[in-house]
């Protein structure tokens, strides 16, 4: 019976000990889960202003007559490429085309046909020259290398920023994306 007795307060300890140790856990767990959501909603929102002063700065290209006054340099080529879908017409400013990022100067605006002949803004291109500085990034989206004609070595990244695009906003091709 003395056993039992000691056996008792020995369990209690055990399973006390044990709770403790689980409390301590999921308290530990809760507050990495809600450190990374802190961040991810400060990333997020770090994001959003940047995509909403880029917006801004270029919703003056929604007309074509604004960006030539801009330097911008139309072009009748629209690109498209089956299964992948479209960027459109690439109207190049190539007083911008430098190692520089600037993500309120975007050296590419990207028109698609809209109703009858009209070109309707759809995206952003962005093209930095490689001179040996660090691969650029848009807020945490790193720029893809490469990915244009242009016959030096570079990054480039598209940004969907007028037209939705089920691949992803950085994706080149957008599905929804026609030349027709």
């Amino acid at each position: 019976m003395k056993k039992n007795l000691l056996l008792g307060p020995a369990l209690l300890l055990l399973l006390f000990t044990s709770c403790q140790k689980e409390a301590r856990h999921e308290l530990v767990e809760e507050n990495v889960s809600s450190a990374s959501k802190n961040v991810s909603a400060s990333t997020e929102a770090s994001q959003s202003d940047l995509l909403k002063s880029v917006r801004q700065a270029t919703a003056k290209f929604h007309s074509t007559t604004q960006a030539i006054a801009s330097w911008y340099e139309p072009d009748d080529h629209c690109v498209s490429v089956p299964g992948l879908g479209g960027m459109g017409f690439h109207w190049v400013n190539p007083t911008l085309v430098d190692p520089v990022f600037d993500p309120l100067k975007p050296e590419v605006v990207l028109y698609a046909p809209g109703p009858g002949s009209q070109l309707r803004l759809v995206a952003l291109e962005y093209i930095v020259i490689n001179v040996g500085q660090p691969r650029p990034s848009f807020g945490d989206q790193l720029f893809d290398i490469g990915g244009t004609p242009v016959p030096v070595p570079h990054w480039s990244l598209h940004v969907w920023l007028y037209e939705n695009n089920t691949s992803g906003m950085f994706a080149p091709f957008n599905p929804n994306v026609s030349c027709e």
